[in-house]
């Protein structure tokens, strides 16, 4: 048997043909890929822009971890297809190969990541806007079960929205957004099939995705399980029988999202059980100008205090009116003096006006609070302890 013809270092003549044969073909990325890597003689992992696995060609179950966790001696190398980045090809050499040949071989699989994956991005595309066009009510009745259909949803019975907003606790790779989407994505598919996902539009450090659930279920645990390192909120809307309401249930989820991501014992949350939040749907909803004025005119200066001066006046108060308005209770659910406690809602009282002394201070308080929620204002974490406090400033470390 003749050994393949090589011309240069790492040159494989029969192993680029391999892959010439199987991009032709049509074989499909897996058979690209383990052509590749005989021609680079090395493992490879691609990924695609979200950071999903979309073929592998590894020695071993060890070796594939390996190349994903980007363990020492694997490079990265991100496919371009003109001026856009289609995916990154991970690689592990067991001979170093030329630089020509690395560039030859990572184009053609570029080209053929774009190929294959074209089609899927423009029917996210067109079901991100599609989404859009449901919950800004863009659609008659007729209009938006037509274009349902076309993307394959059945809307005739209704659905629900579901809202997922996640946060990295790490520095992120480029790409971690899209990868949730399609992480929330497949996981409301796992229940949903026909369930679609978008992006949301309000700009925000968070990754927020918007699904649509045709029926009453949805995802519930995948974006938990398979995104470590990240915290997130869900939140649910009820079910709407009628496709014109789904825009209501967007606003349900919204809602539910926002009151959720303050709750983080229950990251999870369902419109029904948001409680006197319900109150204020229509407000977010019709008039948030008008909520916005009344978080302005009693809470805000609490969060802005606490943001200038990392004290924790918001939390005082809430746990203040969780206890009932009982200063030994929240003192002990703060790990707080009382003293520091009557300090705290005295200036309260100073920034607001409003005294928690009063049945309608306190009244105003709670309601100004779930205003904050209701439109997914985060308040500022203060420290533990605050020296300083008889100046109410505390001194930044």
């Amino acid at each position: 048997m003749t050994s393949p013809t090589k011309r240069g270092p790492g040159l494989d003549l029969d192993a680029l043909d391999a892959i010439t044969a199987a991009v032709e073909s049509g074989a499909g990325l897996p058979d690209v890929v383990r052509a590749a890597a005989k021609a680079l003689e090395a493992s490879l992992v691609l990924l695609d822009r979200s950071g999903s696995v979309l073929a592998v060609a590894a020695r071993s179950p060890a070796d594939e971890r390996s190349l994903l966790d980007g363990a020492t001696g694997v490079r990265s190398i991100e496919l371009r297809v003109a001026d856009a980045t289609v995916g990154q090809l991970r690689m592990r050499t067991r001979v170093e190969p030329g630089p020509a040949l690395v560039r030859l071989v990572t184009t053609l699989v570029a080209s053929e990541v774009e190929r294959v994956r074209a089609p899927a991005r423009a029917s996210q595309e067109a079901s991100s806007a599609f989404l859009h066009a449901v919950l800004e009510r863009e659609l008659d009745d007729d209009e938006l079960i037509a274009r349902a259909a076309e993307l394959g949803v059945d809307l005739v019975g209704g659905g629900s929205v579901l809202m997922a907003r996640v946060y990295t606790h790490a520095p992120a790779e480029e790409g971690w957004r899209p990868r949730v989407l399609a992480i929330a994505e497949r996981g409301a598919r796992a229940v949903a099939p026909t369930a679609i996902a978008a992006p949301a539009r309000r700009e925000s450090t968070a990754a927020e995705v918007v699904l649509l659930i045709p029926g009453d279920d949805g995802a519930r645990g995948e974006l938990q399980s398979a995104l470590p390192g990240h915290s997130f909120a869900l939140g649910r809307s009820r079910v709407a029988g009628d496709p014109l309401d789904l825009h209501r249930a967007g606003n349900e989820a919204l809602l539910a999202v926002n009151v959720a991501e303050g709750d983080e014992q229950q990251p999870l949350l369902a419109f029904e059980q948001t409680g006197a939040y319900r109150l204020l749907l229509s407000a977010m909803s019709e008039d948030p100008a008008e909520l916005q004025r009344f978080y302005a005119e009693t809470v805000k200066p609490l969060v802005a205090y606490d943001d200038q001066y990392e004290t924790d006046l918001v939390r005082t108060v809430e746990a203040f009116l969780d206890n009932d308005g009982n200063v030994a209770g929240t003192a002990q659910k703060l790990f707080t003096h009382r003293h520091t406690i009557r300090y705290r809602l005295e200036r309260v009282r100073d920034l607001s006006g409003l005294d928690v002394g009063s049945t309608d201070g306190r009244e105003k308080l709670s309601l100004g609070l779930k205003a904050m929620r209701v439109l997914g204002v985060a308040a500022p974490a203060g420290p533990a302890t605050e020296p300083g406090t008889s100046a109410g400033r505390v001194p930044r470390r």
